[in-house]
């Protein structure tokens, strides 16, 4: 996992590029590669940021940093927005949009299936060791049974039945 510093810089690297970009070119839609790079080193900050949280350190350090870095990506985002919107593709936009929404919402899914998985496995697992469990108690007192039996076979043999 790389580091929340390392990773915010690629997202605001990402960001200089497409400034740079977007200033030079006539078609939005040629920027499609590097607003993918974009949106990629911001779910890497993002999984870093939360990494992060679970090693320690001072909160008000790291809410201060995400909500600075979260300010700055949403202006971009905002004129990222107005750039597809002054160039006259606004309906792109408004696709891209619906598409990341229902892949949101396909990651949500995929994840609460991944989870379900999860605790199904562990039940089997539970219910093979309580199996596993159970069969070897049964099998202890059988054994403990069939001793008893014979043992008492063998001293009625040999003291009271008389054979």
């Amino acid at each position: 996992m790389i580091d929340p510093f390392t990773a915010m810089a690629a997202v605001s690297s990402a960001v200089n590029l497409i400034k740079k970009a977007s200033a030079t070119v006539n078609d939005v839609r040629s920027l499609g590669p590097l607003l993918g790079q974009y949106f990629d080193a911001k779910h890497e900050a993002t999984k870093a940021v939360k990494e992060a949280k679970k090693k320690g350190g001072s909160n008000m350090g790291r809410a201060i940093q995400v909500e600075m870095s979260l300010m700055q990506q949403k202006q971009f985002e905002d004129e990222l927005k107005m750039l597809f919107f002054t160039t006259g593709n606004a309906d792109v936009w408004e696709n891209i949009m619906i598409r990341v929404n229902q892949m949101n919402r396909d990651d949500a899914l995929e994840a609460k299936r991944e989870k379900e998985a999860a605790a199904r496995r562990r039940k089997e697992l539970e219910e093979t060791i309580q199996v596993i469990v159970g069969s070897a108690m049964i099998a202890t007192m059988l054994a403990g049974v069939v001793y008893a039996i014979v043992s008492a076979y063998i001293y009625c043999k040999s003291h009271i039945c008389g054979y």
